[in-house]
């Protein structure tokens, strides 16, 4: 979840309420209403409103989400008889059956109020509200106070979660209370997902409601908030904002952050001097980079390189948002509405039968978004900054899609000779030697791609082997007292035979 959601749904659900002067959360309305299920979220006693108390006294029935709670003890001093969802509880295979349960038995009573102790306006609530508009049943969620209200008065305000219902991700620069944090285990994982984004050794603010009813609160380390002596339903944590520089954990908002200030007025030269344009042998080489990391099967460095893939993105994000051209946040979005697009085998319902078929109609989907209606326009697309040999590659692939191909690698190699041949006779009669060349190496990357081979990592593979060997050529001559730089081909031409023997006893 994104710190845009959580920024609109802290409006709605993190809000300081006053008991007299609370606005009433929005009315879920249907036509021809048979029924009103009156919703009251009480996370502690001492948070009980003049409207919330009203509604339990109206005579309708009553539900609880749980007697095991603190909040129940009002019922039980209004002597108001109720029906508890715990054998929901304890029936249910998983939460998402359980709220459908609790819903089920809500709407089916129509006209009715129901207690929430917890945290369940995103897990319980939008359960309860679709399953209602199904039944023109009408919900109305009264004012409340958020646990957070009541537990920490003085704190500035906070984004209210639920320990059972973490989000994807959380924005660090905001403050947020996690409620329900029941027991070691949930604490242990809630424990864990802040610490993706706050220091291990933050001062968080731990509060759970004694026997008073009311809340009592203490500082903790937050890497200790799954090493206290009890939890309960009541358990909630306040965590404080956390500007990146003091952080120990960062994501790619502070990747961004940290280039726009680079480029700012009071930033790097070097930074605020680059384009689009002088980024590009930059983005090459970072890549490069990366895919060496990925051979040496590193993973350490693998990240470190994908670190710095990611600068050069953010970098190119940054330069556009200044030109007013488009943001980091367009380009995602592209991104998403393309891998949703290109994938309805996922996120559709086409059935595809492995990944050969995922890949053809990956293809056809490219090329209808792209509106081309020719295979040479498909051709023709494929970028020509790309390396030679993956661009010929792409390209005889594409050829191929529509049946332009030769059936085996051994009758693609013919043709090896053949040119072979035409650049032997180009190089005797002094013309076309580039040409013929280039149709040679053509020729030779067809019956890779036949062969189901990479040829730029096989050139780069031979490449190193070639080094490889030149390396055991110097260190034989330097044991036999000579340079091999002094040598003369035919002699240097034997240290390589020896050397190539050498590598095969390896």
């Amino acid at each position: 979840m994104d710190a845009d959601v959580l920024r609109r749904r802290s409006r709605v659900y993190s809000r300081r309420l006053d008991p007299c002067k609370a606005a009433s959360p929005p009315q879920i309305t249907t036509r021809k209403a048979v029924g009103m299920i009156q919703i009251i979220i009480l996370p502690a006693p001492a948070a009980l409103t003049l409207a919330q108390q009203r509604a339990l006294t109206s005579g309708l029935p009553l539900f609880l989400q749980t007697d095991k709670h603190p909040s129940a003890n009002i019922l039980i001093d209004l002597h108001l008889k109720h029906v508890s969802m715990d054998d929901l509880f304890e029936s249910a295979e998983d939460f998402d059956a359980l709220n459908a349960a609790v819903a089920e038995r809500l709407v089916l009573t129509k006209d009715c109020v129901y207690l929430a102790t917890g945290n369940i306006q995103n897990s319980q609530l939008p359960v309860i509200l679709t399953k209602a508009k199904a039944h023109n049943v009408q919900v109305q969620v009264l004012p409340y106070l958020n646990a957070g209200d009541v537990a920490f008065p003085d704190r500035e305000k906070a984004i209210s979660i639920s320990a059972h219902d973490l989000p994807e991700q959380i924005d660090p620069e905001q403050n947020y209370v996690i409620e329900e944090i029941d027991s070691r285990i949930v604490a242990g994982e809630a424990k864990l997902f802040l610490s993706e984004y706050f220091p291990d050794e933050s001062t968080v603010l731990l509060a759970s409601i004694g026997k008073d009813g009311s809340y009592s609160s203490h500082d903790i380390k937050l890497c200790d908030l799954d090493r206290q002596k009890a939890y309960d339903a009541t358990t909630i944590l306040y965590v404080a904002r956390t500007e990146y520089e003091a952080r120990t954990r960062h994501g790619f908002d502070d990747v961004m952050r940290i280039v726009r200030r680079l480029r700012g007025p009071n930033g790097c030269p070097w930074d605020r001097e680059q384009t689009h344009e002088s980024l590009k042998n930059a983005l090459l080489e970072e890549s490069y980079e990366l895919i060496d990391a990925i051979d040496e099967d590193d993973d350490a460095h693998i990240c470190e390189e994908m670190g710095d893939v990611l600068l050069q993105f953010a970098l190119h994000a940054v330069i556009a948002e200044e030109q007013s051209a488009f943001t980091a946040r367009d380009a995602c979005t592209e991104l998403v509405e393309k891998l949703i697009y290109r994938h309805p085998h996922v996120f559709g319902d086409i059935r595809v039968s492995g990944s050969d078929e995922v890949l053809k109609n990956w293809d056809a989907l490219k090329m209808s978004q792209r509106k081309q209606t020719s295979q040479t326009e498909v051709l023709k697309s494929v970028p020509k900054s790309f390396p030679a040999l993956l661009r010929s590659r792409k390209v005889q692939k594409k050829a191929a899609d529509i049946g332009f191909d030769w059936e085996s690698a051994q009758q693609a190699f013919y043709k090896i000779s053949e040119e072979t041949e035409e650049l032997k006779e180009a190089m005797e009669q002094g013309h076309h030697i580039e040409e013929e060349m280039g149709d040679l190496l053509f020729a030779v990357v067809n019956v890779a791609r036949l062969l189901k081979l990479e040829p730029e990592f096989l050139l780069m593979q031979a490449t190193d082997k070639f080094i490889h060997r030149f390396e055991t050529m110097e260190k034989l001559a330097k044991s036999r007292g000579s340079e091999l730089k002094d040598l003369s081909f035919p002699e240097q031409d034997k240290l390589w035979d020896e050397a190539k023997k050498c590598q095969v006893t390896e």
